[in-house]
C-alpha cells in the first residue's frame, strides 16, 4: 500500500510510484506512436486516412466511463471489505490478549497456558498471509505434508487448548466461551478473506472492458486528427491514461491481497498482531513497527 505525505501541486505531476504509469507507458507509447502516424497520414494522404466525425467518440467515451466507475467501485468495495476484515482480525487478537489475562498468577510470569495461545494467533496471522499470497513453504524430503488449510488448523489446536484448559478448570465456562467466540471471529475473517481471494470479479467484465478500452484508445487519434493536428499524440495519450490507468488501478484493487504497490499490507498487519501480543505478555525485545520501504508498505 502506498504511504506518502501528499505531494504539493507541482510534484503532483511527476510523483512516479503508484501513478500506474511504470504499468500503462507501453500502451500510451503505443497510441501515441500511432497517433502521429494518423496524423502524418491523414496531412500528407488525406484520400487514405480521410477526417472523422469526432462526435461518436464522444458517446463512446461516456458508455466506457460509465462501465470503467462501475468495475473499479466493485474492486474498491472489495479492497474495503478485505481491510475491514483484517480490522476484525486485530481487532480480535487484542481482545484474546486481554481474555487471557485470567490465566496468570499476578505475581508470576505469563503462564505457558496464556502463552501458546497467544503464540497461536500470532502463528495464525502469519499463516494467513502466506495463505492469502498463495505462498507455499518448500517442503524437505522425509516431511509431512502441510494441512489444506494452515490458519485454520491452528486455530482447531488453540481450541482444542481452551477445551482442555476448561477441563482442568483453568478456565470458567464463562471464560472458555468468550475465548471460542473470539476464536471463531478469527474464522469467521478468515472465511471472508478466502472468498474474496477465491472470487474474482466475472471475466466477461474484465474481458469487455479490456477491448472496449484498447479498442476506443487506438482507433481515437482518427477522431482529432482533422480537428488537432499535431496535438493528437499529446490528446489521446492523455485520454489513454486515464482508461488504461483506470483499468490498471482496478486489477490492483480486485486482487487486495496481492504484492503490488496498492495492494493491502496484510504482512505488516500480521507483524502489528506479533507485536501487541508479544508485548501483552510482558515481552520486550520486539520487532519494529512496519515501515514503508520507498513509501510502499507490504
Amino acid at each position: 500500500m502506498i504511504i506518502r505525505p501528499r505531494p504539493g501541486l507541482l510534484m503532483l505531476f511527476f510523483v512516479v510510484k503508484g501513478s500506474i504509469i511504470l504499468r500503462t507507458w507501453p500502451q500510451l507509447t503505443a497510441v501515441g506512436l500511432l497517433s502521429a502516424a494518423v496524423v502524418a497520414a491523414h496531412r500528407y494522404a488525406p484520400d487514405l486516412v480521410p477526417g472523422v466525425n469526432p462526435a461518436p467518440f464522444t458517446l463512446i467515451g461516456i458508455a466506457l466511463s460509465i462501465f470503467l466507475s462501475f468495475r473499479n467501485s466493485a474492486c474498491y468495495d472489495r479492497w474495503w471489505e478485505a481491510r475491514k476484515l483484517w480490522g476484525q482480525i486485530i481487532q480480535t487478537a487484542r481482545d484474546i490478549a486481554r481474555q487471557t489475562v485470567v490465566l496468570d498468577d499476578a505475581a508470576e510470569a505469563p503462564s505457558q497456558e496464556r502463552r501458546d495461545i497467544l503464540s497461536a494467533v500470532i502463528a495464525f496471522g502469519y499463516a494467513a498471509v502466506r495463505q492469502l499470497r498463495r505462498q507455499t513453504d518448500s517442503l524437505a524430503a522425509g516431511d509431512p505434508p502441510q494441512p489444506a488449510n494452515p490458519a485454520d488448523m491452528i486455530l482447531h489446536g488453540a481450541a482444542a487448548l481452551v477445551g482442555r484448559m476448561l477441563r482442568r478448570n483453568r478456565l470458567a465456562p464463562v471464560e472458555a466461551l468468550a475465548l471460542n467466540d473470539s476464536l471463531g471471529r478469527l474464522t469467521q475473517a478468515l472465511v471472508g478473506c478466502e472468498r474474496l481471494a477465491n472470487t474474482p470479479l466475472p471475466f466477461a467484465y474484465t474481458l469487455l472492458l479490456h477491448r472496449t478500452a484498447y479498442l476506443f484508445c487506438f482507433i481515437l487519434p482518427f477522431g482529432f486528427a482533422d480537428t488537432l493536428g499535431w496535438a493528437t499524440p499529446l490528446a489521446a495519450m492523455l485520454v489513454a491514461y486515464t482508461f488504461f490507468g483506470l483499468d490498471a488501478l482496478g486489477e490492483e484493487l480486485e486482487e487486495p491481497f496481492g504484492l503490488m504497490p496498492n495492494d493491502l499490507p496484510i504482512s505488516a498487519y500480521a507483524t502489528t498482531i506479533e507485536i501487541h501480543l508479544r508485548s501483552a505478555l510482558g515481552e520486550t525485545d520486539l520487532p519494529p513497527m512496519p515501515a514503508p520501504v520507498d513509501y510502499v508498505l507490504i
